[in-house]
């Protein structure tokens, strides 16, 4: 029976191009609300009592060039009565928006990174944080900030683990406790406050510096939290795909779906069962179930060939079916699922600690239960009483499959699938010998290395050991520090380009041909890599004269030659300007590279390159978009090694991630991947910003690339760091 209490689907809203990055109820008109989204756009929803209880698109805004990520309502004043609307993107602007118009009344600059959240004060204060770390204290990105009830008090959460109290701009009191970076942050009165975490837990805290409580029951990151106007109860959400309602400590309610309360407001009996119909045919992730005996608990259910998850529902008093596991018998050449960067037929949740995280408990079914088993209770610290246990849940949800190796291959003689057991007689019944006392045991000096059919090696050292150690997987990709330079050129071209060039040159500066011939012995001297000859005197003297030509001279040498170059070749960048211009300025930074004085100068300009070259993804030419990935990736390089380089960091995730929006030539998509796994590499704040940006998913799609094999190998190796 249904909980009048409880949620339910009221409706559903499709109009964003992308994925919704935040919400927030507006002060006008009554019952609205503002969503924020990846495709750069801010839209108001209505409710409309006319169309089924739903709601109606009342405004679109627009004004940040990259994707917006947060939200947050100025509420009104005497000047806007009906309030504003302040908004924060990747392309590190907070822009502020009234209902009169679609472009934004303010733009505020000031950050160095994205803006990530926003919190509003009562006077029209806006309190923003970023992946800069301008809240001088925390050592990484801000993540999330509210300004208290009390007049000048502020809080912010970083990935850096803690929670900062401010006031007057200095920090009063730091708050530490959780384990992994801090995501949201909730006032509840003046005196307490929540905060959640990637370390699955949520806590609440005395301003004073206790914390009076933790709960449990997400089973991965929580992205953020609001709580009820009641001031007690409070809802949550978090990368396992549900949203919670937590009433009086514990978890009432599980969602996987946002929704509206109020029988009045619930979408009609048809669309509910259309929606439970759809929910139940999809496949789903086994991975984000939670096994437990609480409202959402996840049960496998072997029904027939199948195994089908099914979730409990309090409110309903009932299980309702979610899906088909991924890896069920009927689902052989369904997509694995991706468990630290490898695929698996089966990836389980285990709960052991109530209320805690669930641990994971991969499983293919070429493997052997029993060695899997032995495997998950050592790696979690856990009793080796429960061997059995866990091995035969294995056996009993994976009925169907054929179970053990596939082919011939060594198991562990004390804990294997066939392992002896006392009393079994030997092999009869399946069971393995004694590999000591059996018939088929090793006899030293027997010389038995090879396979035989029962036993006859020495199950510690023969051909067949047993070992508990996995394959390594060698990551070729990256970290990749040397940098890729464009060292191949068409002699040809150029030289045509030089004779057309010295053509129209004033007479006083035409170069003979003696001197063209000179200049063509050079190119072909430095396009040769493997020549080991070096360029002579009269080539160079030649080379500076043609490079003192007036129109090249204004625009290459003048003033300080480096700072000149570089802002020649950002000039040619213009998404609007020649692509043949655009892609040999890109190649000519990224071959700057070579030399300490290059990345010296391009390190120092490192936010405008970056920028201007990120504005090229638009631009559909794949020589573009390789040279644009390279480039990313040379700047990934160089800042390997440097975590106090967090917003140089950041910038290259973004331009990545951005960039692989629109790219679709594999060499250029490796390269990002590349790009990708150095800068993240052995830096866990750049992992919590890549996170962010939502890579994992962005990136999956390349998992199972065969053509080249290398990017579906890359891809996985990234997602593995990503875990």
């Amino acid at each position: 029976m249904s909980d009048s209490n409880s949620y339910r689907l009221r409706c559903s809203l499709p109009a964003h191009e992308m994925d919704v990055r935040g919400l927030a109820a507006t002060a006008y008109p009554d019952g609205a609300f503002v969503s924020v989204s990846r495709d750069r756009t801010a839209r108001v929803w209505v409710p409309n009592p006319s169309e089924n209880h739903a709601f109606t698109e009342m405004h679109c805004m627009n004004g940040h060039s990259n994707f917006v990520s947060c939200v947050c309502i100025i509420t009104p004043n005497e000047t806007y009565p009906r309030g504003l609307i302040a908004t924060g993107g990747h392309d590190n602007n907070i822009c502020v928006f009234s209902l009169d118009r679609p472009d934004p009344l303010f733009t505020l600059e000031g950050h160095k990174n994205t803006v990530c959240t926003l919190s509003a004060g009562k006077f029209g204060t806006i309190l923003s944080g970023s992946w800069d770390t301008t809240a001088k204290g925390h050592t990484a990105a801000v993540w999330a900030v509210v300004i208290l009830p009390e007049q000048g008090l502020m809080l912010s959460g970083s990935a850096d683990k803690t929670i900062k109290l401010w006031k007057a701009g200095r920090c009063e009191k730091t708050y530490t406790g959780h384990e992994d970076c801090v995501r949201g942050l909730a006032v509840i009165n003046e005196v307490e406050f929540f905060s959640c975490s990637n370390d699955a837990s949520i806590r609440r805290w005395m301003v004073t510096g206790e914390c009076v409580q933790i709960y449990y029951g997400h089973t991965n990151y929580i992205y953020s939290l609001a709580v009820f106007p009641n001031g007690q109860d409070f809802v949550s959400t978090g990368e396992d795909r549900t949203l919670r309602v937590w009433r009086k400590g514990e978890c009432s309610q599980t969602i996987r779906l946002p929704a509206q309360s109020s029988e009045e407001r619930v979408a009609s009996a048809q669309d509910l069962q259309a929606f439970e119909d759809e929910l139940s045919k999809a496949i789903i992730d086994p991975k984000t179930g939670d096994l437990g005996n609480r409202d959402g608990q996840t049960r496998l259910i072997k029904e027939g060939s199948n195994v089908e998850a099914y979730q409990w529902s309090v409110s309903d008093g009932r299980w309702m079916k979610i899906g088909d596991v991924v890896g069920g018998s009927s689902q052989q050449n369904s997509k694995r699922v991706m468990y630290e960067g490898k695929e698996y037929d089966f990836v389980f949740s285990i709960d052991v600690n109530e209320g805690g995280p669930g641990l994971k408990l991969p499983y293919n079914v070429t493997d052997d239960p029993w060695l899997t088993a032995h495997n998950f209770l050592q790696k979690n610290d856990l009793s080796p009483m429960f061997l059995d246990q866990v091995a035969n849940f294995i056996i009993e949800n994976t009925k169907g499959h054929t179970i053990g190796p596939a082919t011939a291959s060594a198991t562990d003689p004390f804990t294997g699938a066939g392992r002896y057991i006392p009393g079994s007689g030997g092999d009869s019944q399946g069971f393995g010998a004694d590999p000591f006392t059996g018939a088929g045991r090793y006899i030293p000096g027997s010389g038995s290395t090879g396979t035989v059919p029962s036993g006859g090696a020495d199950p510690f050292t023969g051909g067949s050991a047993y070992s508990s150690l996995p394959k390594a997987t060698t990551n070729i990709f990256f970290p990749n520090t040397d940098g890729v330079m464009f060292e191949q050129a068409n002699t040809t071209q150029i030289l045509g380009k030089l004779r057309e060039l010295n053509n129209t040159a004033p007479a006083d500066h035409k170069l003979s041909d003696a001197a063209l011939d000179c200049l063509e012995k050079l190119l072909h001297l430095v396009a040769d890599l493997k020549s080991q000859e070096q360029p002579t005197a009269e080539q160079i003297s030649v080379l500076w004269r043609s490079c003192h030509w007036p129109e090249v001279n204004a625009q290459l040498c003048g003033g300080t030659e480096g700072a000149s170059l570089c802002n020649h070749l950002l000039g040619l960048m213009s998404p609007e300007g020649r692509p043949a211009n655009q892609m040999l300025a890109l190649r000519t930074l990224c071959n700057c590279f070579t030399g300490s004085h290059g990345r010296a100068l391009l390190l120092g300009q490192r936010d405008t390159v970056l920028s201007r070259a990120g504005d090229l993804r638009v631009v559909s030419n794949k020589n573009i978009h390789v040279a644009l990935a390279t480039l990313v990736l040379n700047y990934a390089g160089r800042l390997y090694g440097q975590p106090t380089e967090i917003e140089a960091k950041a910038q290259c995730l973004s331009v990545a991630s951005t960039a692989l929006e629109v790219v679709q030539d594999r060499e250029a998509v490796f390269r990002l991947l590349v790009a990708l796994g150095t800068t993240v590499a052995g830096d866990n704040t750049a992992k919590d910003l890549a996170r962010s940006l939502g890579v994992n998913s962005q990136i999956s799609k390349y998992a199972r690339v065969s053509d080249p094999a290398k990017v579906g190998e890359c891809c996985r190796l990234v997602l593995d760091e990503l875990q």
